[in-house]
């Protein structure tokens, strides 16, 4: 990887930590009365969980995110930020649901390129990019005792599969630069924010009927 490819990967990096530490503090505050110290947690775990869970699967350890000070910092950071501005976000309606979308687009293009990086295919590059975006916000559900998103909204794996499938192949065919990283960035983005917009999901399943019980039926006889 070159200089230029490393700074615009740390760059996304950082700037997905971020949006995804502001949506995490942002959900602590929204789910739970949590008090500085929960929001801060909260804030770290939703940005730096799928760059972990990555990290561990392609067995690079310890974790970037635990390398480099400059993660801990910006998560951290972005719970404060949030905590103490918390009526300027309120003001924003939509603003948890724009900076998950924001963190998703930005982790499953780094997720990728970090893959790739480590000698795997593209189909794998592919799986861990998606991997990297959903699963800071997985961890975050799972915290606060929610159905995680991703196995509830059909539009969010998949808008993360679509921005690393095209990072892939730009790897693949040696036509990836920092436009290109953009691109699949915000065809991630506006993916999420359409199916927000618009209510799009998959097919979901339906729990069908209890079936009765055999002592029910001895009961009506």
């Amino acid at each position: 990887m070159s200089n230029a490819e490393s700074t615009l990967q740390i760059v996304l990096e950082l700037s997905g930590t971020f949006v995804f530490g502001l949506n995490g503090a942002l959900t602590a505050m929204e789910a739970e009365n949590l008090d500085i110290v929960g929001v801060i947690v909260l804030a770290v775990i939703t940005a730096l969980g799928g760059g972990i869970i990555r990290d561990v699967l392609i067995g690079s350890l310890p974790p970037a995110a635990f390398r480099d000070w400059r993660y801990l910092a910006v998560g951290g950071g972005a719970g404060i930020s949030a905590f103490f501005a918390r009526q300027l976000w309120v003001r924003l309606q939509r603003s948890i649901t724009v900076f998950d979308a924001a963190g998703l687009a930005l982790f499953c293009v780094t997720g990728t390129t970090t893959a790739f990086a480590a000698h795997l295919g593209p189909f794998q590059s592919v799986v861990l990019g998606t991997i990297t975006g959903v699963g800071g916000g997985t961890v975050r559900d799972v915290v606060i005792r929610k159905v995680p998103t991703v196995l509830s909204s059909g539009l969010y794996a998949i808008p993360a599969a679509c921005g690393a499938t095209l990072t892939a192949l730009a790897l693949e065919f040696h036509f990836y630069n920092d436009a290109l990283a953009v691109i699949a960035a915000c065809v991630c983005f506006a993916i999420r924010m359409a199916g927000v917009h618009f209510n799009l999901n998959v097919p979901v399943s339906h729990p069908s009927a209890t079936p009765r019980s055999d002592t029910s039926r001895e009961q009506r006889r």
